[in-house]
């Protein structure tokens, strides 16, 4: 989402730096990259293919349908059957694949049925377009009606230290085997700036703030897969460091504190 330029519109001042920071987020061993077509619109596919493709074998980018950008400021709903196919085929064509590893759906349009939306998705499974489908910012009735249309491989959802509205949905995906994918992972800032319980286990660690808060979410369960963005490879480094953050009971009943 950050690759994109200002309001997640148009290209970047600088398309050169986001090329190195997809590029080495590969080298460094990243093996998910999380994108959708409104983000530009379609300027983050534009770039992911201009940096990656031919991609690596084990590398999966995942993309997603559902809104639309008139305008800078504006993001609409647009989850009609007919929308989701041919959002489909302009995000094969900018990613240059002949199918996508995972394609979600981006939100439930309030004026098309859940199912609609997402047997269209099915459809593009059975043609060999997709691999896997996911969904994103669903409650657990609307996840409960999405398994019964599609094989949902993965959820995703606003989810972080702060913010915990999502533990059933969490709960459900771990128990169901499916991927959990918290958006928002930092509390778009709110987690690194100034937090005396962030700092407290922070500085037992010789870490920053970002990296509990991404060692938390990596630590809460298995299901989780982290998708921390950014435009700058010296974050890049820091949020890959994360992984080899280990923190213990303490420091977990510690972060408790934090639950919103």
């Amino acid at each position: 989402m950050r690759l994109a330029g200002p309001k997640v519109w148009g290209m970047p001042a600088d398309p050169d730096a986001a090329i190195r920071v997809l590029r080495e987020a590969v080298e460094l061993g990243v093996d998910f990259i999380d994108t959708a077509d409104c983000y530009g619109p379609g300027v983050s596919e534009h770039l992911i293919a201009r940096a990656l493709h031919p991609y690596p074998p084990d590398l999966i980018v995942a993309t997603k349908a559902g809104f639309v950008r008139p305008s800078p400021d504006r993001w609409t709903r647009d989850a009609r059957p007919d929308h989701i196919r041919l959002a489909c085929e302009h995000s094969l064509r900018r990613l240059r694949m002949e199918t996508l590893p995972l394609y979600q759906l981006h939100c439930e349009d309030p004026a098309v049925p859940l199912e609609e939306s997402l047997g269209a998705m099915v459809d593009l499974w059975s043609a060999g377009k997709v691999r896997r489908i996911g969904v994103s910012n669903l409650d657990a009735d609307q996840l409960r009606r999405a398994r019964r249309v599609a094989p949902v491989a993965s959820v995703q959802n606003r989810y972080n230290l702060a913010d915990r509205a999502s533990d059933e949905i969490l709960a459900t995906c771990e128990r169901e085997g499916m991927v959990f994918i918290p958006w928002s992972p930092l509390g778009l800032g709110t987690l690194t700036a100034a937090n005396p319980v962030l700092d407290a286990v922070a500085g037992g660690h010789g870490a920053t703030p970002a990296q509990v808060a991404l060692a938390w979410l990596l630590g809460r369960s298995p299901a989780v897969l982290v998708i921390p963005g950014t435009t700058r490879l010296d974050h890049l480094r820091e949020n890959v460091a994360a992984a080899g953050l280990q923190l213990g009971p303490d420091d977990m009943a510690e972060l408790e504190r934090l639950r919103g």
